[in-house]
């Protein structure tokens, strides 16, 4: 026969939503910091394709 589950409390949902917030601003952060290096041209971790040599393989 089937049971209904146990309710879980709300304490415990408030905790579940939280830790996916917190995982989610800290994920924004670093995308945030990374595209402020590349901006700044200090980034040595990422690697992308700049405009000048593209110019240089046209000549």
């Amino acid at each position: 026969m089937a049971v209904p589950k146990k309710k879980k409390s709300r304490s415990k949902r408030d905790m579940r939503k939280a830790h996916w917030k917190r995982k989610a601003r800290v994920e924004a952060e670093k995308a945030l910091s990374l595209g402020k290096s590349i901006l700044t041209g200090r980034s040595k971790s990422f690697v992308y394709p700049s405009d000048e040599e593209e110019e240089d393989d046209d000549e």
